[in-house]
């Protein structure tokens, strides 16, 4: 490590009370479970796709829009 970084490391070590090496070994273990989580993709894979809403509504959500934003509203 450079200097710089072994010293913010051994000030964020000393702030939560750990040494180094635990305070490494936490950095390391979580940087390891980020990697081997994988994309967004495979953790939902089980999930994605599960839920049919049955569709018809957001088809038409562009035509509804137009109308909406076309329409007049009645004078007072």
């Amino acid at each position: 490590m450079d200097d710089d970084l072994d010293e913010k490391v051994r000030r964020a070590a000393a702030i939560r009370g750990e040494s180094v090496s635990e305070f490494l070994r936490q950095a390391a273990a979580e940087r390891a479970e980020d990697t081997l989580a994988g994309t967004v993709r495979e953790r939902f894979a089980d999930v994605a796709g599960a839920i049919h809403g049955g569709g018809g509504r957001a088809r038409r959500t562009g035509e509804a829009f137009r109308d909406v934003l076309t329409r007049r509203s009645p004078k007072p």
